[in-house]
């Protein structure tokens, strides 16, 4: 009889991902898809450099969820030299992609595709309830609400999925996991015990926490008057809080939500005084958001959503100034969105 010492191991995995909905929802999928034991490594939205995290070890098994390949370049070409199979699926920028015989690599930055419905795809819509809330919680409100309804989904069930979507993307923002109302980690645990996430809604205690939390932080932010406002675009500054911390993107997909054709920017103080940014672009195909952030250092992300996670103070008026020129009305169908947005901080 063969000694159990012979037996071989399976390689130590990782799990990393965004701890916003869309990447909660994207690794919820392929686990109750694939389950496996593996190490978590996650944090708030704006965390993303997560791959830096992961011990450069040969034959380790990573997967990677809604982080943009382009902030993480350097650590994913150092874990494949070391020997690691990394499976990446994202939809943010990735000007930076290159091909490996151990990279899998699913991507896609339209503007109405997230990480979620990457997933989805792969897995032929399997989970598809949960790739559904991934989209409502990027924001994606038509493409999300689309695929419920062909999933032959009541009213009552896609709106509740809805506000699933924008609660889980709500506990995401903050500058520090101090900041938030549940550790990402805690949170995916707590939803992963849910094969369907109208049960979740039901059940979970976590989830009344959290939309209590989501509706005090977001009557702060309804108070607030614009820093900046024009007919093509907003910009608000909110202060040097905590709930002004963890509603600033869900603030901003708000204010996109019911906009029109306005686009949106919404700084929020940092503890050292400058400023973590996001911005929404009303109109993604031609005027993407993540092309002004870009131009920022810490800039970045895609064509509707995008940000700069460290704006210095004395930079919040070149900002703004970039902001208008950008997005402004009579700049559509004027020169291409260069110009302006390429200022260097």
């Amino acid at each position: 009889m063969a000694s159990t010492d012979s037996t071989e191991r399976a390689p130590q995995a990782y799990d990393v991902f965004n701890g916003d909905a869309d990447g909660l929802c994207a690794l919820h999928q392929l686990r109750l898809a694939t389950p496996r034991d593996a190490v978590i490594v996650t944090g708030v939205k704006r965390d993303v450099g997560l791959l830096s995290r992961v011990p450069l070890e040969a034959e380790i098994d990573v997967t990677v969820l809604d982080i943009s390949l382009d902030a993480n370049v350097q650590s994913l070409r150092a874990l494949l030299d070391a020997g690691a199979r990394i499976a990446y699926y994202d939809h943010h920028a990735a000007s930076h992609a290159f091909a490996h015989p151990r990279l899998r690599f699913e991507w896609d930055d339209s503007p109405r595709v997230c990480t979620s419905l990457i997933v989805d795809r792969t897995l032929g819509g399997r989970y598809r309830p949960w790739a559904i809330v991934g989209a409502f919680g990027d924001n994606l409100d038509a493409t999300a609400r689309s695929l419920a309804l062909t999933h032959g989904m009541k009213e009552h069930a896609i709106e509740s999925l809805r506000t699933l979507g924008r609660t889980l993307n709500y506990n995401a923002y903050g500058e520090t996991i101090d900041d938030l109302r549940i550790r990402p980690d805690e949170l995916y645990r707590a939803l992963h015990a849910f094969a369907d996430p109208l049960d979740f809604i039901e059940a979970a205690p976590c989830f009344t926490d959290l939309t209590q939390g989501y509706r005090d932080d977001l009557a702060h932010a309804d108070a607030l008057a614009p820093y900046r406002s024009g007919d093509a675009c907003a910009l608000y500054v909110l202060p040097n809080e905590p709930w002004a911390r963890r509603i600033s993107g869900t603030f901003a997909n708000r204010l996109c939500d019911g906009g029109g054709e306005r686009s949106f920017a919404v700084l929020t103080e940092r503890a050292d005084g400058s400023y973590c940014v996001s911005v929404r672009s009303a109109r993604p195909d031609g005027r993407p958001a993540n092309l002004l952030c870009e131009g920022f250092e810490s800039g970045g992300g895609r064509r509707a959503a995008a940000g700069v996670n460290v704006l210095p103070a004395e930079r919040l008026d070149a900002f703004a100034e970039a902001f208008f020129n950008y997005f402004t009305t009579d700049a559509w169908g004027g020169p291409g969105p260069h110009g302006s947005a390429e200022v260097r901080s």
